[in-house]
Formats: structure tokens, C-alpha cells, sequence
């Protein structure tokens, strides 16, 4: 490097000892070009894991098709328990940036993503596959999810704070492309015989290779796997122990903001994963696979515009207006459903739930604004309560934020389980979707009260 700023290690090229993306000089003629190089990197690394986090929310519709027989509330368990694995998997991902670098992490957590990929398009070949086994599989794919936790940590370190929304806005938001890319890819591949393997025959002359829903992503995840390898960064200044890390957790904000991300991208992902099928069972005349990806697309769009929005307005106010059109979209969606008497209207139906979509996209950029931002000041301001230097807060700021954005994400990625069981749960016990629907609109209401008591108030 030509600026000593960003000397790097002479044992490992990729490791660079100093960095100081608060200073302005720094981040202008050195800085800024390493960052957006690690950022472009990491947005298809991230919108990989979510296209193989997502692939039973397409598979699972064809699955009784081709030959095997689960029933409707299994369909929408295997739908959902990506979510659950991936949540839970972001807790310890949270904290592993800071440990074994960003480059290495990224690297690994992408090539992993091969195993379920091989494993499913093996399974669905065969239809003396039990149901247990596609459980596994699922969970096995919940593994794309977690890295979202990580890549956010890990991008967190390289910008400085006036930029974190937009830059945090833009890997998430484009990472939450892949549930939409896997969505609009899947039903095409299927239809090809372009990767081997058997057919599966659903009658009316119609052969599809569910197979290929699976295999098409790992080419793709081994070619970025090495662009993560030999074009990413490992920066000192970002390493931290798990013990410098955890007191994080006992901060009453943490769990305040995770509530709130658990509304925004925690519907997001839950609605991405349950849209196709509760769109199936309450219009089953509708082929939703044609229509699938334009929710999860307008969603991931809106995330980057949400985190934008929030460097310019607060992010507190953004997502207090967020929140309020959230609940009138809910009540809005009773409205559109088949129930007594009435027939229900697909494409209200559809109309609402795509506002539902962008109003999450929006919040979860604006949510991890708000956390970014709370965070660095609590920090700042207890580094210098001890008399500690302005580098010393920077450096423990930006490792506290990491690990919160991380930590929240894990809660927020819990949605993408809740969200369709609640589905399958109210269709099967009262045969409509209207239970769940109540629990979301109270929801949404209660994150609007916190929004506005605890962040909003000039005391808040």
C-alpha cells in the first residue's frame, strides 16, 4: 500500500495491520477503495447463502408432485425450519468475525453451502427419501442464513459510522436478493434437463429435474468462495476475544432492537418463506410460482433505500412510519382472503402482500441503522466515562456494534420460522390463515409503541 495507514501484514498479504476509517484522509485516498472491494465481494457471497437459506420455500411445492406424499402442515415445517437452524446459527456467528477474520469466515461459510446443495438434489432423485431426512436438509440449509450475521459484522468494520447505513443497506439488502433470485431461478431450472439425473414425470407429458433447484448454486458458490479467498481483507484492527465481545449481550437496548428487527426483516424472511405456500392453499388456481420472487425482490431492494433514508431522516423515524404502515397492511390483508361467503380476490391479495414485503425490506435497513447507531454512542460514551482515548472508543465501539448487529440478527432471523408455522398452525387448526394474521397486526402495534416510547420521544 502507498498510505502507511493501511500497512498490511508481511506474513499474509490479505491482513492489514492499521485501519482508520474515521479519519477522513485515510478513508478518502486509501480506505474507502479496500472497502467497497470487500463490500462487492461480499454481497454475492451473502445473496448466495440466502438463495440456498430459501430453496424449500420453492422445492417444497413440487415435492408432493413428483411422487411423495407429506401433508400440508410437514410441507410448511420444512419451509420453516431454515429459519430456525439459521437463527440459531447466527448467535455463534455473531462473534467469529473478530476471531478468525472476515476474509477466512467468508470463505468458509460459503463453500460449506455446497454440502446441502449436493445432499438435496440427491434426495428429491429419490422418493423412498424419508421426511426425516429432508428435516436435516433444511436445517443443513439454515446454515446460508447465518451468514448474514457474520457478513454484516464483518462489513461494519470497514466503514466508518456516517456511512454504515448506506454500506450495511446495500450488503444486506442485495444479500436479500438471493431469496428472490432463488425464487425466479428455481421454477425455470426445473424445468431443464441441464445437470443430470433423472427426471420426475407429473403427468400431462410434464417432467421436471427437482434436482437442478439444488444444483445449479454450486458452481456459483465455489467461484466466490475463491473470489472471498483471494480478494477479501482480514483487518487487526476488528480482532476481539469472545470475552471482549459478550458484554454486549447485557445491554436492555439489545434486546429492545431485536424485538423491532424481529418485525422488519424477521417478517421479511418469514413472508419469503411462507408466501408460495399460503398463497397455494388459499388460491390454488393461481400458478404463484410465476408471481413467487416479486415479494422477496421488492423487499431486498427496499432494505438499502430503508438504511439510506435512515443516514438522512433517523433512523427511529423511518421506522416509526415504517411500523404504523406495516399494521394497516396486515389489516388490510383480511379484507382479500376466501373465507364465508365471499371468494377473496388474488390480486388485492397479492397488492397488499407486496407492500408488506417492501414495508419489511424498508424497516430492516432502518432497524440496523438504529442499532448501529445506539450502540457506537453507548460505548463512546462509557470508553470516555473511564477516561479512555478517542482511538481506544472507536476501536471498542465498532466491536460492540458488530457483535449487536450480529447478535440481533440471529433474533430477527427467528421470523423466517414463526411466521410460516404460524401459517401451517392456523390453517390447520381452523382451516384459515386468520389466526395468525391477528398475531402479526398486535405485533406490529406493540413495535410501534416501543418505537415511539423508548427512541422516538425527545427523552427517548
Amino acid at each position: 500500500m502507498n498510505n502507511q495507514s493501511a500497512t498490511q501484514s508481511p506474513n499474509n498479504r490479505a491482513l492489514i495491520q492499521d485501519w482508520k476509517p474515521e479519519d477522513p484522509k485515510f478513508w478518502r485516498t486509501t480506505g474507502r477503495k479496500i472497502a467497497q472491494r470487500n463490500l462487492w465481494i461480499s454481497v454475492p457471497c451473502l445473496l448466495l447463502g440466502f438463495c440456498v437459506w430459501m430453496l424449500f420455500s420453492a422445492v417444497t411445492i413440487n415435492l408432493n408432485k413428483v411422487g411423495f406424499q407429506f401433508n400440508t402442515d410437514q410441507l410448511f415445517m420444512l419451509t420453516a425450519l431454515p429459519s430456525i437452524s439459521g437463527a440459531i446459527l447466527r448467535v455463534p456467528y455473531s462473534f467469529v468475525i473478530p476471531i478468525f477474520g472476515g476474509r477466512r469466515w467468508t470463505a468458509f461459510s460459503t463453500v460449506i453451502l455446497v454440502i446441502p446443495c449436493i445432499w438435496l438434489g440427491i434426495a428429491v432423485q429419490d422418493l423412498s427419501t424419508s421426511y426425516n431426512t429432508f428435516v436435516l436438509i433444511s436445517l443443513l440449509c439454515g446454515f446460508g442464513g447465518a451468514n448474514f450475521a457474520s457478513s454484516m459484522a464483518n462489513i461494519s468494520f470497514f466503514f466508518p459510522k456516517e456511512r454504515q447505513g448506506g454500506a450495511l443497506g446495500i450488503n444486506g439488502g442485495l444479500g436479500n436478493l438471493g431469496v428472490s433470485v432463488m425464487q425466479l431461478v428455481a421454477p425455470l431450472v426445473v424445468t431443464l434437463a441441464v445437470f443430470g439425473g433423472a427426471g420426475q414425470s407429473i403427468g400431462g407429458g410434464e417432467t421436471l429435474w427437482l434436482q437442478n433447484a439444488a444444483f445449479v448454486w454450486i458452481p456459483l458458490l465455489l467461484v466466490f468462495t475463491l473470489a472471498a479467498w483471494f480478494g477479501m481483507n482480514d483487518l487487526s484492527a476488528a480482532k476481539a476475544s469472545l470475552k471482549e465481545q459478550l458484554p454486549v449481550l447485557k445491554s436492555g437496548h439489545l434486546w429492545l432492537m431485536s424485538l423491532l428487527y424481529l418485525a422488519t426483516f424477521g417478517s421479511f424472511i418469514g413472508f419469503s418463506a411462507g408466501f408460495a405456500m399460503l398463497s397455494k392453499t388459499q388460491f390454488p388456481d393461481v400458478n404463484i410460482l410465476h408471481f413467487a420472487f416479486f415479494g422477496p425482490l421488492f423487499g431486498a431492494l427496499a432494505r438499502p433505500v430503508g438504511g439510506m433514508l435512515s443516514d438522512r431522516f433517523r433512523g427511529t423515524r423511518v421506522t416509526l412510519i415504517n411500523f404504523i404502515f406495516m399494521a394497516i397492511f396486515v389489516a388490510l390483508l383480511f379484507t382479500t382472503l376466501p373465507g364465508e361467503g365471499k371468494s377473496g380476490s388474488f390480486m388485492a391479495f397479492f397488492a397488499v402482500f407486496m407492500g408488506l414485503f417492501l414495508t419489511a425490506g424498508l424497516g430492516s435497513g432502518s432497524t440496523f441503522q438504529m442499532i448501529s447507531v445506539i450502540f457506537r454512542l453507548i460505548t463512546v460514551q462509557k470508553v470516555k466515562a473511564r477516561g479512555g482515548s478517542d482511538q481506544e472508543a472507536q476501536r471498542e465501539a465498532a466491536t460492540d456494534s458488530a457483535a449487536a448487529l450480529g447478535f440481533i440478527s440471529a433474533i430477527g432471523a427467528v421470523g423466517g420460522f414463526f411466521i410460516p408455522k404460524a401459517f401451517g398452525t392456523s390453517l390447520h387448526m381452523t382451516g384459515s390463515a386468520v389466526g395468525a394474521l391477528d398475531l402479526f397486526l398486535v405485533f406490529y402495534i406493540v413495535c410501534v409503541v416501543i418505537t415511539w416510547g423508548v427512541y422516538g420521544r425527545r427523552k427517548g
